[in-house]
């Protein structure tokens, strides 16, 4: 069989990755991705052919919307036939949410889409922005038998290659920006691209890309802490609108059990309103039910985020009440693993 070089699509967002510092002035401005092999010759080194693309107004991660991850599906969507893998570059600050909602906007997804970004701009003399960059492309080249070894969005960040909607960012400051507390690296990147294939997301090979770009964003994130007081949570819970509620816990998913907080669970869930229980904690799992604390929860019938991230349990919201799906089935897909998301 003939060897085929892979077509790499970047994909540019925004972020300090895209930035340069003006030598003279010191200031950040953004990059011109048109000349990225002037910047970064190694790209030349890389056995793939490399195109790139950019938002026209390049977004702070912080300015993240919704409207943004449909923009990213649609590039992907109308170039999916021509390239190989897909390499997004974001800014680390809301980069798992966006590829966690990429992970469901894209079923089927047979190919790999790659976020990266850096803690220091591009330009600049200590950046780790080169080694996230060159790696994310060579991720995103791998095949065995001229089909995409990776199948699935990741993250990659430090040497660490993992599957998005299991990451959290847990550093400002440190290049070893994120972490995937509850599932493995997906691959390694040392003296060799050590790639751990048993950890792979493996898609169904005869079904074809779906792109969602559906999302409901009327839903709430609420963190319980002690003394969080009943006149804020009403305020929440009542809120015009309000479809589903991500609730972060204590643990392994335990809370108050003052009867006006489980009564305003109560009501809340009798409305059709969604409440995912899912632990405070950077790692581990809810398990309601293994404290009175929990048992409470478990009979007013809230759903079980299990071991999900945060991110991944508010962009599984939006994508899950975006497919009008029935409120008694509700429950019993969110707490199925669709993506590789949860264990």
């Amino acid at each position: 069989m003939t060897k085929t070089i892979p077509n790499i699509l970047l994909i540019y967002t925004g972020g300090t990755i895209g930035m340069i510092k003006d030598p003279e002035t010191g200031a950040l401005r953004t990059f011109d991705f048109n000349n990225l092999l002037k910047r970064i010759p190694e790209l030349k080194l890389l056995d793939c052919n490399i195109e790139t693309t950019s938002f026209k107004d390049p977004i702070d991660s912080s300015n993240m919307q919704p409207k943004y991850w449909t923009q990213i599906a649609e590039i992907i969507e109308n170039n999916y036939e021509a390239f190989d893998g897909f390499v997004v570059l974001h800014g680390s600050d809301t980069m798992s949410y966006t590829a966690s909602a990429l992970s469901f906007m894209l079923e089927h997804l047979a190919k790999p889409v790659i976020f990266t970004g850096s803690q220091l701009p591009i330009g600049d003399l200590r950046t780790d922005a080169k080694e996230n960059l060159i790696t994310s492309i060579q991720i995103a080249s791998l095949q065995y038998y001229n089909k995409p070894i990776i199948k699935e969005v990741c993250l990659y960040f430090e040497y660490k290659l993992y599957r998005a909607n299991r990451t959290t960012k847990i550093n400002a400051e440190h290049f070893e920006a994120f972490a995937s507390l509850n599932y493995p690296d997906l691959a390694e990147s040392g003296v060799h691209l050590k790639i751990n294939n048993e950890y792979l997301w493996k898609p169904n090979p005869r079904k074809d890309l779906i792109v969602h770009k559906n999302l409901d964003e009327n839903i709430a994130l609420v963190k319980l802490f002690p003394g969080i007081t009943k006149q804020v949570l009403e305020s929440i819970f009542k809120s015009e609108g309000l479809k589903g509620v991500i609730l972060e816990t204590y643990g392994a998913g335990n809370c108050s059990t003052e009867p006006w907080f489980l009564d305003l669970l109560r009501e809340t869930t009798k409305k059709g309103i969604h409440i995912v229980n899912v632990t405070q904690c950077s790692g581990g799992s809810v398990i309601m039910g293994r404290y009175e604390t929990s048992e409470n929860l478990k009979r007013i019938g809230l759903i079980s985020g299990k071991d999900i991230t945060t991110e991944a349990a508010l962009v599984k919201m939006m994508y899950l009440l975006g497919q009008n799906i029935s409120p008694n089935l509700f429950k019993t897909i969110f707490e199925t693993s669709l993506r590789g998301e949860m264990t």
